[in-house]
């Protein structure tokens, strides 16, 4: 396993993915880690939908006017969602597990980006948490909040420009 802060620094998101298939070991990491995130109150609101079906990755990849087109390439995508009934911080549940996600699949070599879907609309401007429910069949009390799309990286990319966040540091940071 890599240190955390080198995850943190050479995570970026991946949306070029090889034709090389997601081991079954490495989906079940995914899903173990994601089941292990914090959740609050340790409710566990949040559940997933692995879709690894190549027609439904490319229906999932036009839920989304901009910014999904290349979830019908990814190898895989985990559909995070929560139950609003059972935490009202249903989002933030759900928004960790795909964080740690995103940061398993880092450490697993993997490409993962998030593709937002709660809030956002198709080309034909209906909202795209109803298109992905409806693609999968999913029920009415699972709230989509995003998708992350996986596969073997297509191509490297540079870690976190460190000046940059530097300067950041400077900019949004205060300490009283």
């Amino acid at each position: 396993m890599k240190q955390f802060l080198e995850l943190v620094v050479n995570r970026r998101s991946h949306r070029k993915f090889t034709d090389e298939n997601i081991s079954e070991e490495h989906i079940q990491q995914l899903l173990d880690a994601a089941l292990m995130a914090p959740t609050s109150k340790g409710l566990h609101s949040y559940s997933f939908c692995v879709v690894e079906n190549k027609e439904l990755l490319v229906r999932l990849s036009q839920a989304k006017a901009m910014g999904s087109q290349f979830v019908a390439d990814a190898k895989c995508a985990i559909v995070v969602m929560a139950e609003p009934e059972i935490s009202d911080v249903w989002i933030e549940d759900a928004s960790t597990a795909a964080m740690t996600i995103l940061y398993q699949a880092e450490d697993l070599g993997l490409g993962a980006c998030w593709v937002q879907i709660r809030e956002r609309q198709d080309a034909n401007g209906m909202d795209s948490e109803s298109q992905v429910r409806e693609i999968l069949s999913l029920p009415e009390n699972k709230r989509v909040v995003c998708l992350i799309a996986l596969g073997h990286k297509g191509m490297e990319r540079k870690g976190q420009n460190l000046e940059k966040i530097a300067t950041l540091k400077a900019e949004k940071v205060t300490r009283l």
